[in-house]
């Protein structure tokens, strides 16, 4: 058995009695149980992973699958699985083989070890994202769960197959308070009901959990780990502000700036009210790092923003954060410095949005703009949904839109000059020249050194004055609860990657929200926003049946319909031809030709399957959602119109989507296109009716009217056949007249003269001759000059030579 040889290498008890529960669920092979492991840093987790794996090895488990937010975090348990198999008389090569990523993004990250020892065993990484590939798995480790966005450990837990996980509760790879507080707590309860068949993918698993305390990387208690937590907030998830009393209605509540060098001044009140808004962070399962931290104490772009309720002014407390709000201001980037980099196909570090939105409609004006990404906005955990946090993203909108006024300033409402009051007090004056030297500090110039006279950590946005700014923007990764959640507060979708994130497994989005009363000295041109917002429209109905078919119907819905939920969208109706442009009769015929609608109209009439008319769903789906017919769809049918139409789903997918039956799908479908269907041969009946009303309809030249309208006859029948049949009389005559002027009759001429004829017929005898000769003028002619010739006249003989004979037939 494994289990001696593998306790031998653990370091610590707490290590031994996680590998022994390791070991005794491997044992069972029910491959219905769940182990949770976690333990603050340096515990030893990823190890006794590793040992685990080892065991299960040595108990034949043949698919065994390792996730993690990357192969790089894996580092430590495949070097434990190597030791552990060693200690168990495996030898590579012999007994078993190592595979490396061919990614020089992953530094050779170990992926894949087949076993050939007895028979046929791999150990697999996977992304977190791919729990479709699990369908033969015996187990599944997953390291730094914590890590891993909630959605996706979720879809790897439940299957039939034994589940390891490990989460760090206090350090930087996670948060571990998502984990421990939602998922623990949902297969706890469900555990201990023993399991639920009718509710969640987890039922009926039976869950154990483990906890390691005892350091492996530092002494017990020593100082020095102490140290680092505490100057990094490693440990700050229980530093969460309990709230006691009644909570503030959020219209109550008020944002304020930090200042952030009074925050980082280590001061013991500083210091406190940093734990609080990092156990924020924490508990709103961001992934922070110390990077972060130091990018949150001096990076030159970033702004704090915290929402509290109403301070007293003679409370000696910290106030309670009910919401932190991370801002970085971007833009202003000279334009020829975006037209060089959208030459080469590059951009520069940092801006993200601007340089994003840049690349992707090829606009270097947009650049130019200035504006402020909320980089983080965390809420107490315990006020989620309650609306604190839409509440500070109001009051930011305000302050950077000019709505709230500086009380040191007097704002002339006429010409919109700003004037510094004068200050009476010569504290005041003291106070400012204060504030003018810390401000004026660079941080090439500064000093370290411990600061004195500090400016207050908390500014009222009265008494600070707001950056030019034209937008506020978020870039995040989508979901349909955070679309919502911004789309409600009035952001605009301009961008979408067509790829998933591979940690997250996430599209990122980009969203914006115009300052209408921006007190930047540059405005953009009017509609800005809206241009882009119909582009991105336009692209992202183009890529649902490639890059976004993989979305279920209510995102897809919602990115689409968040356009116009926005205030600030245009409400104007384009001209024709562009985005919105209604179907009319004009452009009926474009479309669909006149066996389309048949079939369409067949269809409605539940005369025919709906497979004959699978290829005009598209074109009705793309007019639907440009919203070029006035058709109303419930969303159930939009859901099925634009899932068949535009994601080129099957119907049996709809079925599985949906959560419907097929005939229910097929109703709802049968019903859209019936909607379709009626409002096309409508657009078909008024151009009839106008056509033969008026001769002018939509759709119809004047030219094709007046040759279409129908005339009454102005004579009667009878008078009518008469007058043709004359006139086709008359057409005969001419043409037997041409023709005859046509033939040359001097071919058919009789020669000689009546007395000639006379005398050839011999008018006075009973009987007429067989044969008749008579000379021609020609023949006479020839005979005259014959005789001339010979000198004299000789008497002409009757049937001489120069007569012509006529014999009798």
């Amino acid at each position: 058995m494994p289990a001696g040889p593998l306790v031998d290498l653990c370091k610590t008890l707490d290590q031994a009695k996680a590998v022994l529960t390791f070991i005794e669920a491997i044992s069972e092979k029910t491959l219905m149980t769940t182990v949770s492991m976690t333990a603050a840093r340096g515990r030893g987790k990823s190890a006794a992973l590793g040992f685990a794996i080892a065991a299960a090895i040595a108990y034949g488990y043949a698919n065994i699958f390792v996730t993690a937010p990357s192969p790089e975090n894996l580092k430590t348990v495949f070097e434990m699985t190597f030791k552990a198999l060693d200690a168990l008389e495996y030898t590579e090569h012999s007994d078993y083989d190592i595979v490396a990523s061919t990614n020089p993004d992953l530094n050779n990250a170990i992926v894949r070890i087949n076993i050939f020892r007895a028979h046929r065993q791999t150990v697999q990484y996977i992304v977190p994202q791919d729990a479709h590939l699990l369908s033969q798995a015996e187990l599944l480790v997953i390291d730094e769960c914590a890590a891993i966005p909630l959605p996706l450990v979720k879809k790897l837990v439940g299957k039939y197959y034994l589940i390891f996980m490990s989460s760090t509760i206090n350090g930087y790879e996670g948060t571990g308070r998502s984990l421990s507080l939602k998922l623990l707590k949902e297969m706890r309860n469900k555990s201990k009901n023993g399991g639920d068949s009718k509710s969640g993918s987890s039922s009926g698993r039976s869950l154990k959990e483990v906890s390691l305390f005892e350091p492996i990387r530092y002494k017990e208690n020593d100082p020095v780990e102490k140290w680092l937590n505490g100057l990094l907030c490693l440990d700050c998830a229980d530093s969460i502000p309990e709230l006691s009393g009644g909570l503030p209605h959020p219209s109550q509540c008020t944002l304020y700036n930090v200042n952030r060098d009074t925050l980082f001044s280590y001061h013991k009140a500083a210091e406190r009210f940093l734990q609080h808004m990092m156990a924020l962070y924490v508990a709103s399962h961001y992934k922070n790092t110390p990077n972060d931290l130091q990018l949150i104490s001096d990076a030159p772009a970033h702004r704090l923003f915290v929402l509290l309720g109403p301070v007293s002014s003679k409370g000696k407390s910290l106030p309670k954060i009910l919401c932190v709000v991370q801002v970085c201001l971007e833009g202003e980037i000279a334009r020829e410095s975006v037209q060089r980099s959208l030459a080469r196909g590059k951009r520069a570090a940092g801006d993200l949005i601007p340089w994003c939105v840049s690349q992707q409609y090829q606009d270097t004006s947009f650049a130019g703009l200035s504006g402020a990404r909320i980089v983080r906005i965390a809420v107490h955990p315990k006020l989620t949904r309650m609306g604190y946090a839409s509440r500070a993203v109001e009051l930011l909108t305000a302050y950077y839109s000019g709505d709230i006024v500086s009380l040191d300033e007097d704002i002339d409402e006429a010409n919109g000059d700003v004037k510094k009051k004068s200050l009476s007090s010569s504290s005041s004056n003291k106070n400012k020249k204060k504030t003018n030297k810390t401000t004026n500090t660079t941080l090439q110039s500064e000093t370290l050194k411990p600061k004195s006279g500090l400016l207050p950590m908390l500014i009222k946005l009265t008494e600070r004055k707001p950056e030019p700014l034209h937008y506020l923007g978020v870039s995040y990764g989508l979901t349909l609860s955070l679309l919502n959640f911004w789309t409600k507060n009035g952001f605009t979708s301009v961008y979408l990657r067509q790829t998933a994130n591979e940690l997250t497994g996430e599209h990122t989005a980009i969203m914006l929200k115009p300052l209408q009363r921006s007190v930047a000295s540059v405005m953009p041109t009017e509609g800005w926003l809206d241009n882009f917002s119909r582009d991105f429209q336009h692209r992202f109905l183009s890529l649902l049946g490639s890059s976004f078919r993989h979305f279920a119907p209510s995102l897809a819905l919602t990115v689409h319909d968040g356009h116009k939920s926005n205030k600030h969208f245009g409400a104007g109706e384009p001209a024709n031809g562009k985005w919105g442009a209604k179907v009319n009769g004009a452009t009926l015929d474009f479309y669909f030709s006149k066996y389309d609608l048949k079939r369409m109209e067949s269809y409605a009439r539940n005369l025919v399957d709906y497979h004959l008319i699978l290829d005009l769903v598209p074109c009705c789906a793309m007019l639907l959602f440009k919203d070029q017919l006035d058709v109303s769809l419930s969303p159930a049918q939009k859901a099925i119109v634009m899932g068949i139409g535009l994601q080129h789903k099957s119907v049996s997918e709809m079925e599985k989507v949906l959560n419907l039956e097929n005939n229910q799908v097929l109703a709802l479908f049968n019903k859209a296109m019936r909607k379709i269907s009626k409002h096309l041969r409508s657009l078909e009946e008024q151009v009839a009716a106008l056509s033969m009303k008026t001769g002018k309809s939509e759709g119809i030249s004047a030219s094709e009217a007046a040759k279409n309208k129908m005339k009454p006859v102005e004579k009667v029948l009878e008078k009518d056949l008469t007058s043709s049949g004359f006139k086709v009389v008359d057409e005969l005559r001419e043409k037997q007249r041409s023709m005859l002027e046509a033939i040359d009759l001097k071919q058919y001429t009789i020669k000689g003269t009546d007395e000639e004829w006379d005398k050839a017929t011999q008018k006075g005898s009973k009987k007429v001759p067989g044969n008749v000769a008579i000379a021609s003028g020609e023949d006479q002619k020839a005979s005259g000059k014959k005789r001339k010739s010979k000198g004299g006249k000789k008497k002409r003989k009757s049937g001489g030579a120069g007569n012509r004979k006529r014999q009798k037939n």
